[in-house]
């Protein structure tokens, strides 16, 4: 086992039971009559992953003493819905693989792959109209529209290599930030949260959302499939300009800026993240960004001060190295 593993497991082994209730209101709700849906369901099944969103639900509420009977319901549709955002983004990044299994997209094709993300999207909230409290509806369909404005404005800041770090934060935290935000204010404030609680462990998604996305984009530049189990490259592939690939553009001479721009933009070019890796050094753009990282995380580790010791507790501790060391 690695120590990223490791790290799982600890982050994790507090709420287990409550877990395994999270994953059978999934099983139950991915079920479909039809065998065509089924089929597709069953193989999306095989992206569960690290299920850290849903996990947020959970140990948010533990840390702060808010639990309910309803609590594994709750961090069932914000898994729903982060699947359903994987299936969209497989299709957005042209991605052969998730999850070491082919996309959906590549099984099947777009046009499926697309349905079966709005699939999944309705049950989620068709179950959330279901819950005691609205509170679960009002806050995912805003987390929703704020995450596909998200990806909205990255989409039109593509080749934008004089983005500022503000701008390229905003897009990166709307896209990933959002839902790890709304998982961890859920746990803590559904249905009648302590106020005080509810905000602080927001911020402590926020950054640690943010964080997971800018060690995620700093993956796909320098991570191999087989290691981190999904297609990488697909951001130099789709133009996506990502904070490492900033900070290097900022301060490189005039000749490799034009590199760069060239294996961006230049039409059928093969293995572009293999390119821009042979046109110049990345490693201090990347650590520049692992830096940056390193303060959210840093950031985000001081707002659970204000929380009892306990098991749940170190486990929101343990997050924190865990998205600064995974590679998968």
């Amino acid at each position: 086992m690695g120590p990223t593993d490791a790290q799982l497991t600890k982050l994790l082994s507090p709420i287990s039971r409550d877990l395994e209730r999270m994953r059978a209101v999934l099983v139950e709700q991915l079920t479909d009559a039809s065998a065509a849906v089924r089929d597709m369901t069953d193989h999306v099944g095989r992206f569960r992953g690290k299920q850290l969103r849903g996990a947020l639900v959970l140990l948010s509420g533990e840390v702060c003493g808010n639990r309910s009977d309803e609590h594994a319901t709750v961090a069932a549709i914000v898994e729903m819905i982060h699947l359903a955002t994987l299936v969209h983004d497989d299709v957005l990044d042209g991605a052969d693989v998730r999850r070491r299994v082919a996309s959906v997209n590549t099984r099947w094709d777009n046009q499926v792959a697309i349905l079966l993300g709005d699939f999944m999207y309705a049950r989620a909230f068709n179950l959330s109209t279901e819950l005691s409290s609205r509170l679960v509806s009002r806050l995912l369909s805003d987390a929703t529209r704020r995450l596909c404005a998200g990806e909205i404005e990255g989409s039109t800041r593509r080749y934008d290599f004089e983005m500022d770090q503000a701008s390229y934060e905003s897009i990166a935290a709307a896209k990933t930030a959002t839902l790890y935000s709304a998982a961890c204010e859920l746990g803590a404030r559904y249905p009648e949260g302590v106020p005080g609680h509810f905000e602080s462990l927001r911020e402590f998604g926020h950054e640690i959302g943010l964080a997971f996305q800018i060690v995620d984009d700093c993956l796909d530049l320098k991570g191999t499939q087989a290691v981190v189990g999904k297609s990488v490259g697909n951001d130099v592939e789709d133009g996506k300009v990502t904070l490492p690939v900033l900070h290097i553009y900022s301060s490189a001479p005039e000749d490799v800026r034009a590199r760069i721009r060239d294996i961006y933009m230049t039409p059928g070019l093969e293995n572009r993240a293999v390119a821009l890796r042979e046109a110049c050094d990345l490693d201090p753009g990347i650590d520049y960004a692992m830096a940056r990282a390193e303060e959210l995380v840093e950031s985000a580790l001081t707002r659970l001060s204000a929380f009892p010791p306990g098991p749940a507790k170190d486990a929101l501790g343990t997050l924190g190295s865990f998205v600064l060391d995974r590679r998968w």
